[in-house]
Parts: structure tokens; C-alpha cells; sequence
């Protein structure tokens, strides 16, 4: 595969960069995939943003099911090229994959089966959002299967150090989604205007596309692809190894994903600008959410490869080199969320009592994510040594923090400010003691006999 990085060899930044920037192209791609249907669904209203930004919760809920064939995938392909076993290769990719598609249609039939009831937990009030966010809802619950494996294709690619074909996959749907989403939010020309609707259609079909690339692409490679059936009974052996790496990571993102429900809820009792608000500000935010993830992946295959092949001197350079360069992108992220709060916010909401809490917003989020992107990539650096846990542990921890501390700083004159304190805060702890442990593990030399 002519775009494959070889991870074990060579100058560590330069092969962290070639890996790295694919990678966070391709997050950067994920990531505008929901600023452009904020952009254009925040064209409609105030209600339609916190109508999608609602049944959004239930999307980034399956991303925990998504994680675990993902992280499983990533690690297991990563560790068993390093150690040049490309027979073990195969059969992660085929447990991975197999796995993905039953989470997703499980997932999708239990979102659409309960749809009201999870919707009304919400407690959104207006009849017509409530609607909305239904629809919208059930639309990328059906497209699922989609939704749920273009991640464990990028993440196989990603593990075995080609990072570039899954950045120029991703990209297709994302051009196919610029195109579709005024189309159908808007109804511009022959097509009708579909407004909420319209944003999940376009979603599903340019994330199908990706699929369908994928399989191709997956055809032609024989390396990693090929004599892989599907349709064989898969053995439990190969199923509880990736489960059993992806299961860490996906609990804490699954339990993120849920205590994120319970501060909208607490949210809810300002009414649903601030939900609308809160959705839009974290899209903002995943500016340096999605950077210091791309990183993570590039972190978990570098370690991963260089893992398998016993190269340590490379783990701990590798990691100390990747610590460098997202301190970079903390700091600026930092600096844009705080000093560009107003033109930023902006560009998605006119709404002028929007864009004031959007600006609180976005200054007091601004402050973590230097701490917010060594926690990422930290725990990239822990998977790849096959060590998932230690980050669910702090990431658990602190989140669930979250809850009391933003019902006790709500409760003063900060007012629905103190719920962006009680994240912020959050943030920067996990990111300052994580780190802490992954040096001391280092020092420990303790994952050498793992």
C-alpha cells in the first residue's frame, strides 16, 4: 500500500506528523459533518438547532458502541503489524467488523422502538421541537449501519499506519454533504424543503456513499482484506480480546454521553436556548476536540506498532514528541474560543440572547483545552499499549463529577454559567492527572511485561 507510514523506523516526528495529519483531516471532516448541519439547520430557528442538537445526544451515545470494534480494531491491527503477524491482522479486522454491524442494527431498532420516551426525557416543552427532533431521530437511526462502521474502516486503515486513504474517503462525504444539506434544509431549486428532516437525509446518504467507497477500497486490498468472510461464525477468542479493549473506553464514552443528557436536562430549566446553545458550543469546541483526537489515534497506532515490535525507546519518545505538539494546539485552541468567542458563535445562531450565553460559553470551555487535549492524546498513548482502562478510570471519575458541581455552581449567582465551570474544571483535572500516571507507568517501565 503505497500510503502506508512505516511506524517502527525512522525520524519520530516526522512519522508521527505523516501519520498525524490524515488523521486529524480526516476528525476535522467528522467534525464539519456537524457544523455544517448546524449552520444551515441554525437558519431556521433557535428551535430546529435544539431539535438536532437533542436527537444529537442520541448519536453521540452510539459512539460508545462504536468504540469498542473501533478501538479493538485499531489496537489489535496496530500491535499485530508491529509484530509482522498479518494472519492475526485479518482476523481482527473480520471480528471488528462483524461486531460494528450488529451494534448498529441494535442500536438503531432500540432508538426507534423508544423514540418518544427518549425524546421526552428531554423535557424540550415545545410540541413542534419535540416533533423535530423525532424525525430527525428516526432518519439517522435507519442510516446506522453507515453511521456505525465508516469509523472501524478508518480505524483498521489507521492501525496499520495509512491514515491518508480514510482522510480522502471521509472527505467524499463530507462534499457530498455540503451539497445535500442546503438542498434539502432549504429546499433550494426542484427540492423540497425538508428543514430537520432534510439535515438526517443528508447525513445518511453522504455517509452511505462512504460506506460503499470503503467496501471498494477494502476489494483491493488483499493485505488487509483479503480471504475475510463475513459470514463465518466468528470464535470467541478474537471477539473478547477486542471487547475487552474497546469495552474500557467505550463505558466511559457511553457514560459521558448519558451524564451529557442529564446536565441538558438541567439546562432545560432555562429554557431551550441554552440547549441550542450548548450544542452549538461544543461544535465550536471540537475544533480542539477533534485535532487532539486525530492525534489520538495517531498516538495509539504509533505506540501500538512500536509496542509489538519492543521498540521502547520509541513509545516514550513518541509520546513525550505527540505531548509537545497538542500543547501547541491546546494553547491556540484556548486562545480562538476566547478572544473569537462573538464572530465565532456567529457564524451559526444571529439570535442576539443566543450569542450571549454562546460567548460565556465558549470563554469559560476555552480555559480547559490545553488540559482537554493531553487528556486525548494521553489515553491514545494508553491504548496503544493495549492498557485501555487507566483513562476510563479518570474520565469516569471526573465526568460524573460533573453532575453535583454543576448543580452546586447553577445554584449560586454564576447561575447557568456555573455548568460551564463545572465542565471546564472537569477538564483540566482530567487532563493534569492522567498524564501523571501515564509518566509514572513510563518511569515503572511496568507496561514492558504486559
Amino acid at each position: 500500500m503505497e500510503n502506508t507510514t512505516t511506524l517502527t523506523e525512522g525520524s519520530i516526528v516526522k512519522t508521527l506528523f505523516k501519520l498525524a495529519l490524515p488523521i486529524m483531516g480526516t476528525s476535522f471532516v467528522q467534525m464539519a459533518y456537524n457544523l455544517i448541519d448546524m449552520i444551515w439547520v441554525g437558519k431556521i430557528g433557535t428551535g430546529a438547532v435544539a431539535a438536532v442538537g437533542t436527537a444529537g445526544f442520541l448519536t453521540w451515545l452510539a459512539n460508545a458502541f462504536i468504540l469498542i470494534p473501533k478501538i479493538g480494531a485499531e489496537v489489535g491491527v496496530a500491535q499485530s503489524t508491529g509484530q509482522n503477524d498479518m494472519k492475526e491482522v485479518k482476523k481482527y479486522v473480520k471480528h471488528s467488523i462483524q461486531m460494528v454491524i450488529c451494534l448498529a442494527f441494535i442500536f438503531g431498532f432500540i432508538l426507534i422502538v423508544f423514540r418518544n420516551g427518549i425524546i421526552e426525557f428531554f423535557n424540550l416543552g415545545e410540541e413542534e421541537i419535540v416533533r423535530a427532533a423525532i424525525q430527525y431521530l428516526v432518519i439517522v437511526s435507519c442510516g446506522f449501519v453507515f453511521y456505525f462502521i465508516n469509523p472501524v474502516f478508518t480505524a483498521i486503515f489507521n492501525g496499520y499506519g495509512d491514515s491518508k486513504t480514510p482522510f480522502i474517503i471521509n472527505s467524499i462525504g463530507l462534499i457530498t454533504n455540503l451539497i445535500l444539506d442546503p438542498l434539502l434544509i432549504m429546499g433550494i431549486g426542484p427540492f423540497p424543503r425538508l428543514e430537520v428532516a432534510g439535515a438526517a437525509i443528508a447525513t445518511v446518504i453522504s455517509q452511505g456513499i462512504v460506506t460503499f467507497i470503503f467496501i471498494i477500497k477494502a476489494r483491493k486490498t488483499k493485505v488487509i482484506f483479503g480471504d475475510i468472510h463475513l459470514f463465518q461464525k466468528p470464535d470467541l477468542f478474537h471477539i473478547q480480546k477486542i471487547t475487552k479493549l474497546g469495552l474500557p473506553t467505550a463505558l466511559q464514552s457511553g457514560l459521558f454521553s448519558i451524564i451529557g443528557m442529564v446536565l441538558a436536562r438541567i439546562i432545560s430549566q432555562w429554557g431551550p436556548t441554552p440547549i441550542a446553545v450548548q450544542k452549538v458550543g461544543s461544535q465550536i469546541e471540537a475544533i480542539s476536540w477533534m485535532t487532539a483526537g486525530g492525534f489520538q489515534s495517531a498516538m495509539s497506532a504509533f505506540v501500538g506498532q512500536n509496542y509489538g515490535a519492543r521498540k521502547w525507546d520509541r513509545v516514550n519518545k513518541g509520546y513525550y514528541t505527540g505531548m509537545i505538539i497538542v500543547s501547541f494546539i491546546g494553547i491556540f485552541a484556548s486562545a480562538l474560543l476566547f478572544f473569537g468567542a462573538r464572530p465565532l458563535f456567529s457564524i451559526f445562531i444571529q439570535e442576539e440572547e443566543a450569542i450571549y450565553f454562546g460567548i460565556q460559553y465558549l470563554k469559560i470551555l476555552g480555559i480547559s483545552q490545553l488540559f482537554m487535549c493531553i487528556e486525548i492524546t494521553t489515553a491514545g498513548a494508553f491504548n496503544g499499549l493495549g492498557k485501555t482502562i487507566p483513562p476510563s478510570i479518570i474520565g469516569i471519575l471526573f465526568n460524573v463529577l460533573r453532575i453535583p458541581s454543576a448543580l452546586l455552581l447553577a445554584s449560586t449567582s454564576l447561575g447557568l454559567n456555573g455548568i460551564w465551570w463545572a465542565i471546564s474544571i472537569s477538564s483540566v483535572f482530567k487532563g493534569i492527572v492522567l498524564m501523571a500516571w501515564y509518566i509514572i507507568l513510563l518511569k515503572n517501565r511496568s507496561y514492558r511485561s504486559s
